[in-house]
C-alpha cells in the first residue's frame, strides 16, 4: 500500500511540475503567457525560451493602442527620443526651452553606447547605468524597444541574459526571497540557471533592467541594508535590489536603472557609472517622424494617404510656427495624444467600437498615471496607500482647481504668484511639503509649459520681461481637468465640505446613540429624550443638499453650453482641430485673453460615462453611480428648457456631440423628444460628425421622426453618406443641398427611398453634380416609393436626356406634387414633354423651369401647356421666368430669392446671361401696361435684378451664410 501512495504522489508531482512549466505568470504586467515547449533541457535553450517570451510580453500594446487601427507594432512606430550623457554635477540639468535654436547636442548617445567601456570602467565589474527623464518623455518606450531588440538580437549581443523587472511590482512584494528565487518566481524558465549562480566571471553577461524605480524604496545604509553576495540568500527584494547596485552581489553584472527626476538622487553617485537622460522630441523632425509613422498606419487606399499626408503638412506647418503644440510636443506623450485626437477627428470607422474625445484624454492619462500614489520619497519601505493619497486625485485637487479658475475667469494663462496659490499655496506639514516637492519636479511640468506668446510678444519694459507666464501643455487639457474638477465635487464651498463630514459621522453615530436612549427611557421617563430623535434628520437633510449641489453641477453644463456670446463660433469640433492644425490665413492683429471654454461643459457630461468612470476609478478619482443619476435627471431638464429657444447650427452641434461623449440612450432619447429639426446648414461635416449625428440619433425609438434634417452647404461626399444612413431614415425632410455628391451618391439615396422603415417626403439635392447617370439611378426607387412629395434636382447636370427620362418615368411614382429641375440645361422641347408629362400625373402641382435655355416662344408655351384642357383639369403652376407674357409672374420673388441664394456658387457668367434675360422680357411687358401701378411694380422688380447684376460684375456677391437662420425648432 506504501508503495502505491508512493507512485501516486511521484505521479502527483511531476503532472504538478509540468502545469507550472505550462504556464507562466509576469507580474510585472499582469498577464498571463504560455510556455512553447516542455522544461529547458540546458542553459542556451532556456535563453532562447525566454527571448520568445520577453518578445510576445513587451510585443502586448495598451488597449488605448489599439484604437489607431491598421497592424501596430512598436517596430514600426517608434523613434528614438533625445538621449543625452550627463556628468555627475549636471545630471539634474535640464534641457533649455525646446522653442529655442540649438546646436546639435555632442553628448546625444543611444542605449547601447551607454554600456561601452569607459576609462572610469574597472575589469571585473559590470556597469551601471541610470537613464531617468521627466514624465512624458519615453523611458518606457525606450525600454520596450530596447528589450524587442534584443530578443531580436539587434542591439546589446554582448549580454547572453537580459532580466527586465517592474520595480513597481517588486515593491508590491513582501516575503523575503534571494536573486535566484526572485527570477525564477518571474521567469520560471530561467530558475537555477548558471549564469546567475555567480560562479566565476558568467554574471558579466547578464543585465538587469530595473524599470521605475521612484517607485521603489531603496535605502543604501548599511545599518538598514546588510550587505550579501550569495545570490541565493533570503533578503527582502529592496535589498537585493541594492546589493546589485552596490556591486556587492553578482559584481560583473551590468544594471540599466530608469527612472524620475524626483528620486534621481535615491542612488548614491558612486554606484552609478553612467547618468543620462531622456529628452525627449527636442527638434522638428523627431516629431515630424513620430506623426508620419503613427498616422500613416491606415489602410492602403490612396485616398487615405493623400488625406494623412495633408494632415501631417498642415502640422507641421503649425510646429513650424512655434506654436504652443510645438512645445507641448517636445514630450512625446503629447505627440501621442496629438495623434491620437488627430485620428478620433479624421479617421471613423462606424464597425469600430465607440470612442469618445474624453474618453481618449482620460486614457491618455491613464497611460501616464495609472495606479500611481503620491509618495514622499523620504525611503521607507511603508506603501503608502488610499484614495487621499492617489496622484491623480492630487492633480485635480491642484492643478485641477487651477484649470478651474481659468475657465471661471476665461483666463489661459497664468502668473508664477498665481501658480504658488493655487498649486501648494495652504501646505503646512513637512509631509505635505515632500509630497508637493516630488509634485513639482515629476508632474507639474507635465500639464504646465511656458507661454510662447509671452516669449513672441516680450513687453518694451524689461522689468516684466522676467513676469513668465504658464499655460497648460494643450488648451483642452485645462478643459478637461476643470470638468473633472467640478465632476467629482471638488469645488464645494468650506460649508459644504464640513456639512459632509459632520452628516457622516452623526449618520455613523445616530443609530447606536438613538438605541441606547431608547432603552433609558423605558427606565427614566424623561421626553428629553425624544430630542434626540433630531440626530436622524441631519442626513437627510445633508442628502437634500447634496442633490441640489448635483442639480448646480448640470446647471453649469447648460449654462456654459449655450452662452450666448459663443453663440456663433465654429463648432468644438473645429476648434479642437484648428488648435493642433492651426489657422492656416490672416491672423488678426490682436490676440484676446478671452476665449471660449466649449469643451468644458462636453467633458463634463463624458466624465459622467461609465467607460470613463472606470478608468478613473483605477486613477483614484471616484465617480458615484447616485452622483451620475442626479446630474443626469437634473440636465435633461435644463437642457429641454434651453432648447425651447432656436440655436445656430454650431451650437446644435456642440449638444450632439454632448449627448454623444455622454453615452447615455435614455437622455439622448429624452431630449431629442423636444426636437423637431435639426438644421445643420454651413457646419462642416467630417466623418466625425456624421458619425456623432447617426449615433445620437439612432438612441431614438423606431418611431421617432425629424420634420428637418438640413444638412446643405456641409462639404458632404459621397463616401460619408454612409454613416449618416442611420440619421437618414429618422426624417421627413432631407436637404442635401449644396454639397459634393456625385452619381455615385445616388445608389445610396436610391436605397434609401426604398427603404421601408424610411419615411422621406422630401428631398432636395440641388447643386450636386449627380448628372443624367445619377438621375436615372435616383429614379428607380419611382415605382416602389410612395412617400416622395418633393425632389428637387435644381443644376445637378440633368440635360435634355436626364429631363426627358424623368418625364417617362414621372407616371410611376403617384404621389409627387412639387418638382424642381431648374439650371439643368434643358431646352424648349424637353421641357415641354416633361410640363405635358406633369399635367397628365395625378398630383403634381407645381414645376420649376427657370435658369434653363428656354426661348421666348417656348416659355410662352409652356405657360399654355400648364393650363388644364377642361374646365375640371387641372393646373400645373410653371415657373420659367419673372414674367408670364406681359404680365409678372406670381412667382417671380421665389425665383429671384432663389438665385441670389445661390449666386455665389454657380457660373457667374451663365447668371449674368439669364438676369439679362429677366430684363429683357420685364422691360418689354412693362411698355405693354397702360396702368400706372403696373408698371410701378414692373420697375420695382427690374431694380432688384439690375442691382443683382451689379454686384456680379463687381464681384462683390457675399457668401451665403447660414448663421443668421435659426437651427432648431421645438415641439410645442
Amino acid at each position: 500500500m506504501s508503495s502505491v501512495q508512493r507512485q501516486l504522489s511521484q505521479l502527483l508531482g511531476a503532472w504538478r511540475w509540468k502545469r507550472r512549466a505550462e504556464y507562466s505568470l509576469y507580474s510585472a504586467t499582469g498577464i498571463h503567457c504560455r510556455s512553447f515547449c516542455s522544461p529547458p533541457s540546458g542553459p542556451e535553450e532556456a535563453i532562447e525560451i525566454h527571448k520568445k517570451k520577453l518578445f510576445l510580453w513587451f510585443s502586448h500594446l495598451p488597449q488605448e493602442e489599439k484604437q489607431f487601427g491598421g497592424c501596430f507594432s512598436p517596430e514600426t512606430m517608434h523613434v528614438d527620443p533625445l538621449i543625452l550623457e550627463r556628468n555627475a554635477e549636471e545630471r539634474a540639468g535640464l534641457l533649455t526651452s525646446p522653442l529655442q535654436t540649438q546646436a546639435p547636442y555632442s553628448g546625444h548617445v543611444t542605449v547601447e553606447q551607454l554600456f561601452e567601456t569607459t576609462d572610469a570602467w574597472s575589469e571585473g565589474r559590470g556597469l551601471n547605468v541610470l537613464l531617468y527623464g521627466a514624465v512624458g518623455t519615453g523611458k518606457s518606450t525606450v525600454v520596450r524597444k530596447l528589450v524587442l531588440d534584443w530578443c531580436a538580437g539587434t542591439t546589446l549581443t554582448h549580454f547572453k541574459l537580459l532580466v527586465p523587472f517592474s520595480c513597481e511590482d517588486l515593491g508590491q512584494l513582501s516575503k523575503a526571497v534571494s536573486l535566484m528565487d526572485l527570477v525564477g518566481r518571474k521567469y520560471l524558465h530561467l530558475r537555477k540557471h548558471p549564469l546567475l549562480g555567480g560562479e566565476g566571471d558568467q554574471a558579466r553577461d547578464v543585465l538587469f533592467l530595473f524599470n521605475g524605480m521612484e517607485k521603489m524604496k531603496l535605502d543604501f545604509r548599511i545599518g538598514a541594508t546588510e550587505l550579501c553576495s550569495d545570490p541565493n540568500e533570503v533578503l527582502p527584494p529592496g535589498v537585493v535590489v541594492v546589493n546589485l547596485l552596490r556591486k556587492y552581489l553578482l559584481p560583473e553584472a551590468s544594471v540599466l536603472v530608469t527612472t524620475r527626476l524626483s528620486a534621481l538622487d535615491r542612488i548614491p553617485q558612486k554606484y552609478v557609472t553612467r547618468y543620462a537622460q531622456i529628452c525627449g522630441f527636442n527638434d522638428l523632425d523627431r516629431q515630424r517622424a513620430y506623426f508620419t509613422s503613427r498616422l500613416m498606419q491606415q489602410t492602403g487606399e490612396t485616398t487615405h494617404n493623400n488625406e494623412v499626408n495633408g494632415l501631417i503638412e498642415l502640422l507641421y506647418l503649425n510646429l513650424q510656427r512655434e506654436s504652443q503644440l510645438a512645445a507641448a510636443c517636445f514630450l512625446p506623450s503629447y505627440c501621442w495624444l496629438t495623434c491620437a485626437t488627430l485620428h478620433f477627428l479624421h479617421f471613423t470607422d462606424a464597425k469600430a467600437p465607440i470612442r469618445t474625445l474624453t474618453g481618449i484624454y482620460t486614457s491618455f492619462l491613464r497611460l501616464n498615471f495609472g495606479g500611481e500614489v503620491l509618495g514622499t520619497g523620504t525611503g521607507t519601505n511603508a506603501a503608502i496607500q488610499g484614495q487621499h493619497n492617489s496622484l491623480m486625485l492630487y492633480v485635480v485637487r491642484t492643478v485641477g482647481k487651477l484649470a478651474f479658475d481659468g475657465v471661471t475667469n476665461k483666463r489661459t494663462s497664468f502668473s508664477e504668484e498665481e501658480l504658488e496659490q493655487w498649486i501648494g499655496g495652504k501646505t503646512k506639514t513637512d509631509e505635505e511639503l515632500r509630497q508637493l516637492a516630488m509634485f513639482r519636479t515629476d508632474v507639474l511640468d507635465f500639464f504646465l509649459a511656458p507661454c510662447v506668446e509671452s516669449f513672441k510678444h516680450s513687453p518694451e519694459d524689461p522689468s516684466k520681461i522676467d513676469q513668465k507666464r504658464y499655460v497648460f501643455a494643450v488648451p483642452a487639457m485645462q478643459e478637461y481637468l476643470a470638468a473633472l474638477y467640478v465632476v467629482l465635487g471638488e469645488n464645494k464651498s468650506a460649508l459644504e465640505k464640513m456639512t459632509k463630514e459632520v452628516s457622516l459621522a452623526i449618520g455613523q453615530a445616530s443609530e447606536d446613540v438613538s438605541a441606547i436612549f431608547n432603552i433609558l427611557s423605558k427606565f427614566i421617563p424623561l421626553r428629553i429624550f425624544a430630542v434626540f430623535n433630531l440626530l436622524k434628520l441631519f442626513p437627510k437633510l445633508y442628502e437634500k443638499i447634496s442633490i441640489k449641489n448635483k442639480g448646480s453641477i448640470a446647471r453649469t453644463m447648460t449654462a456654459e453650453m449655450f452662452r450666448t456670446e459663443d453663440r456663433y463660433n465654429e463648432d468644438v469640433l473645429d476648434q479642437v482641430e484648428q488648435s493642433l492644425l492651426g489657422v492656416h490665413g490672416p491672423e488678426p492683429q490682436q490676440i484676446s485673453e478671452a476665449q471660449p471654454f466649449e469643451l468644458y461643459p462636453i467633458f463634463m457630461g463624458g466624465l459622467l460615462h461609465y467607460g470613463n468612470r472606470v478608468l478613473l476609478q483605477q486613477l483614484g478619482c471616484s465617480i458615484q453611480s447616485t452622483t451620475v443619476a442626479q446630474i443626469t435627471h437634473a440636465l435633461r431638464k435644463y437642457l429641454v428648457r434651453e432648447l425651447s429657444q432656436p440655436q445656430p447650427p454650431e451650437e446644435l452641434m456642440d449638444l450632439l456631440l454632448l449627448l454623444y461623449e455622454f453615452q447615455n440612450p435614455r437622455l439622448t432619447a429624452e431630449v431629442l423628444a423636444s426636437i423637431r429639426s435639426i438644421r445643420l446648414t454651413n457646419v462642416r461635416m467630417t466623418s466625425r460628425k456624421c458619425f456623432v449625428l447617426s449615433s445620437v440619433l439612432s438612441c431614438t425609438p423606431a418611431s421617432y421622426r425629424l420634420e428637418e434634417l438640413d444638412l446643405s452647404s456641409c462639404l458632404l461626399t459621397q463616401d460619408r453618406l454612409p454613416m449618416l444612413w442611420p440619421a437618414f431614415r429618422h426624417t421627413f425632410k432631407l436637404n442635401l443641398q449644396f454639397n459634393s455628391l456625385g452619381p455615385e451618391s445616388c445608389i445610396l439615396l436610391r436605397d434609401l427611398l426604398l427603404d421601408p422603415e424610411s419615411c422621406i417626403r422630401s428631398l432636395q439635392l440641388c447643386d450636386n453634380t449627380l448628372l443624367e447617370s445619377g438621375a436615372s439611378t435616383l429614379l428607380e426607387a419611382f415605382p416602389e416609393n410612395q412617400s416622395l412629395t418633393h425632389l428637387s434636382l435644381m443644376h445637378t447636370g440633368l440635360g435634355d436626356r436626364g429631363a426627358q427620362e424623368l418625364a417617362e418615368r414621372l407616371q410611376q411614382h403617384k404621389g409627387l406634387q412639387e418638382l424642381n429641375v431648374a439650371y439643368n440645361n434643358i431646352g424648349d422641347r424637353t421641357a415641354m414633354t416633361l410640363v405635358d408629362a406633369c399635367r397628365e400625373h395625378p398630383s403634381i402641382h407645381t414645376v420649376h423651369l427657370y435658369l434653363n435655355p428656354l426661348t421666348d416662344v417656348g416659355k410662352q408655351s409652356l405657360y399654355v401647356r400648364g393650363d388644364p384642357k377642361s374646365h375640371s383639369g387641372r393646373r400645373v403652376k410653371v415657373l420659367a421666368s419673372v414674367t408670364e407674357g406681359s404680365d409678372l409672374s406670381e412667382d417671380w420673388h421665389p425665383i429671384l430669392s432663389v438665385i441670389q441664394k445661390n449666386i455665389s456658387s454657380w457660373d457667374r457668367q451663365r447668371v449674368k446671361e439669364q438676369l439679362k434675360v429677366f430684363l429683357r422680357d420685364l422691360e418689354w411687358g412693362r411698355q405693354q401696361q397702360q396702368s400706372f401701378w403696373k408698371r410701378l411694380h414692373f420697375r420695382r422688380v427690374e431694380k432688384g435684378v439690375r442691382q443683382t447684376l451689379r454686384m456680379l460684375e463687381k464681384d462683390t456677391i457675399p457668401p451665403s451664410s447660414g448663421k443668421s437662420k435659426w437651427a432648431i425648432n421645438t415641439r410645442r
